[in-house]
């Protein structure tokens, strides 16, 4: 089974509206809630694409009932962790410009992640855990490493999208993918990536300290797959209009779940990746089935 895990799941509520004004009552012109988190994304992408999943993590209050709702309306399984408080609300105004107002979310404590732990501890061979995203100010920093040594050994194989000081913390556990962005890379062995083979040169830094895997994002230039027994793959992104990037990230991480859990087959799954980040850039919403087979057949 593939499961997700969400630290801080939230309701986006995103309002639209011609022009804020601060200090004036602003009236949208529309407006919608949904599940936002970035493993929670990726489950919502799964589903779409025929995968199950289970969404795991912290969720609380009448909000969290929503997130809940929500997930088993597009048949995906929760299994979180209930905490006291609410989960967060995060605020996106999309006027002239697009602000957003993160919410906080509730307060974690330590018997909530030995809960967490404990569950996750039971995972095994066949199953596959996306972990992504940043630590919530309500957990301790070591989080991902308390998870990752309590499951080490487990047979469960491991996907890791976060940031450079998380990520490189996780390589000793041997992930199947982590996927920085160029600026990421760069940050994480202090230097400046100008050509492709710099590039390629980085991204195998990451190899050697423990990861399967590599996929770096590019942005609309494409993305870098780097990995054990294969040559380094190239490929630029497919031709279409941005409209929403919110999730792209996320859903590349899923297509390739997507075709990986299906064939095995890594450069494959890097494709049908590049193809589900980017049906999801180019749609008001998360990838379609539909929208990634059609840019799939464009690739081709």
């Amino acid at each position: 089974m593939i499961y997700t895990l969400t630290f801080s799941p939230a309701i986006d509520y995103v309002i639209d509206l011609k022009k804020l004004e601060i200090g004036a009552i602003n009236r949208s012109e529309s407006e919608h809630m949904m599940p936002g988190g970035k493993g929670i994304n990726v489950s919502i992408v799964l589903s779409n694409l025929g995968k199950e999943s289970v969404a795991t993590g912290f969720m609380g209050g009448f909000t969290g009932e929503y997130v809940k709702k929500e997930l088993k309306a597009k048949n995906i399984h929760s299994d979180f962790i209930e905490v006291e408080g609410n989960t967060r609300i995060n605020v996106k105004i999309r006027g002239e410009e697009e602000t957003a107002i993160n919410g906080q979310g509730p307060r974690i404590s330590k018997d909530h992640i030995e809960a967490l732990i404990s569950k996750l501890e039971k995972l095994g061979k066949g199953d596959l855990l996306v972990i992504s995203g940043t630590i919530p100010s309500s957990l301790p920093d070591d989080i991902y490493q308390r998870i990752l040594s309590r499951i080490d050994g487990n047979g469960a194989e491991l996907i890791v999208d976060t940031n450079k000081t998380i990520l490189l913390n996780t390589l000793k556990y041997h992930p199947l993918l982590v996927k920085p962005n160029k600026e990421e890379l760069e940050e994480m062995f202090e230097t400046k990536i100008s050509t492709d083979g710099e590039l390629i040169e980085n991204a195998e830094k990451l190899l050697k300290l423990g990861a399967k895997n590599v996929i770096v994002s590019l942005g609309g230039d494409g993305a870098l797959l780097v990995g054990e027994g294969i040559s380094p793959i190239l490929l630029p992104a497919p031709k279409g209009k941005v409209v929403n990037t919110v999730g792209a990230g996320d859903s590349l991480v899923a297509g390739f779940i997507d075709e990986y859990m299906n064939s095995g087959n890594i450069a494959k799954a890097f494709r049908r990746g590049i193809a589900t980040g980017s049906a999801s850039a180019f749609s008001e919403g998360l990838a379609s089935k539909e929208e990634v087979e059609a840019l799939l057949n464009k690739m081709a």
